[in-house]
């Protein structure tokens, strides 16, 4: 698929079917964008697990924060990346060595890596880079009812 553009339709798709999301590179700090997106997405009422090694154990926004994907205590929908693109291939390697695969990996703006995308993609994961849902969630608000 190319990620140069995305139909709003696809977009609102992926917003309406997700429910769980693993947000990758979370931050306790409320003004790091990370935290302000998990706040957003909570409020919208979707079940976020931060995902970063360096709080695990600990808990932002009151949620239970996980050293890694793998221990997540479900399968999510989504993966959300707060990383810098050249981590983006690593977070794939990561889903894609998960029980049960997510539906998604949403890279955050600014995060853009093809190679990985095409991995993701093959194994039949969809692929959103270079966007944000706290920003395309009420672009989209008349699709997403």
């Amino acid at each position: 698929m190319a990620h140069d553009r995305y139909d709003d339709d696809v977009i609102a798709g992926v917003l309406k079917s997700t429910k769980t999301i693993a947000l990758v590179g979370a931050s306790p700090n409320p003004d790091r964008p990370s935290n302000r997106v998990m706040g957003f997405l909570l409020q919208r009422g979707y079940r976020v697990f931060p995902v970063n090694p360096g709080q695990a154990g600990k808990q932002i926004l009151g949620q239970d924060v996980y050293a890694s994907l793998a221990d997540v205590p479900e399968p999510v929908d989504m993966v959300d990346v707060f990383r810098a693109s050249e981590y983006l291939d690593s977070v794939v390697d990561e889903a894609l060595a998960l029980d049960q695969l997510p539906n998604v990996i949403w890279a955050q703006l600014g995060v853009r890596d093809d190679q990985a995308a095409v991995k993701a993609e093959a194994a039949g994961i969809q692929v959103i880079m270079d966007r944000c849902p706290a920003i395309e969630y009420p672009r989209l608000a008349r699709l997403l009812g």
